[in-house]
């Protein structure tokens, strides 16, 4: 997979519902959601979480970066 490669809609689908469900549990950083992910949902896939967490960290940072307070 290469960076910069579009996600898959349940990727984003899941990582939206992870948000809006629990919006304060999650950083800016990718460890720290890729464990908030872990316990949030039952995923088994390691690249799914990852990727969910990935996703969940660059919109994260894409609103830090706005300056917008909403993510």
């Amino acid at each position: 997979m290469n960076m910069g490669s579009v996600k898959p809609t349940y990727i984003k689908i899941l990582a939206e519902e992870l948000i809006k469900k629990a919006p304060d549990e999650f950083t800016d950083t990718f460890e720290e959601n890729k464990k908030r992910v872990q316990e949030l949902t039952n995923i088994t896939s390691k690249e799914v979480r990852n990727r969910v967490a990935g996703y969940i960290t660059r919109k994260y940072n894409r609103q830090l970066k706005k300056g917008a307070g909403n993510v």
